[in-house]
């Protein structure tokens, strides 16, 4: 099946629903038979993430920069861990060996590679589908203001419909799974 990158937080949040969707995430994305794209650490969302593809019997592959491994908590009971040099090395080798991209709730790191990823599927760079799983309604300022910027003509509709969105795991995937 596909290769799904999720970008997400190295932290857990303040939401317990946070920490249940990502591990349904997790879940789900085995079942169906996906293999994790992801940035490689074993604390936070990140963490529970993989922990959940893999109890599932699922594939998960991380990659993370030399310089990131002791800092991030590099998760060694990975399918697979990639080392590269730098974080523009990572963000490519995430997005060369992805399909489908996700992001759930993070921080600035997350809000960075979901940015980049939708730049370059604007740009003509890839044409892999992409999504916000909305937990809790994390993303829905977000949305708000990115279906504002197309109102007052910043943004055509077309690019932002590029970027889908869904409140669970299954329906987000469902959604992704059409444009594979």
């Amino acid at each position: 099946m596909a290769r799904i990158c999720v970008y997400l937080g190295s932290r857990e949040g303040n939401s317990p629903a946070f920490r249940q969707l990502t591990q349904q995430l997790g879940r789900t994305l085995a079942e169906r038979g996906h293999t994790l794209v992801y940035g490689g650490a074993r604390i936070g969302l990140m963490g529970e993430l993989a922990n959940s593809v893999l109890e599932a019997g699922g594939e998960a592959i991380g990659v993370m920069p030399d310089h990131l491994v002791e800092r991030e908590q590099a998760h060694f009971g990975l399918s697979e861990l990639v080392r590269v040099s730098n974080m523009h090395e990572r963000k490519a080798t995430m997005a060369a060996n992805a399909d489908a991209f996700i992001a759930l709730p993070g921080g600035i790191g997350t809000f960075e590679e979901l940015f980049e990823i939708w730049t370059w599927g604007y740009l003509g760079l890839h044409e892999k589908p992409m999504g916000l799983l909305n937990i809790d309604e994390f993303y829905s300022p977000l949305l708000t203001f990115l279906d504002s910027t197309v109102s007052h003509g910043f943004l055509a509709s077309t690019t932002r419909d590029m970027l889908l969105d869904a409140p669970t795991p299954n329906a987000l995937l469902d959604a992704l799974e059409a444009q594979l």
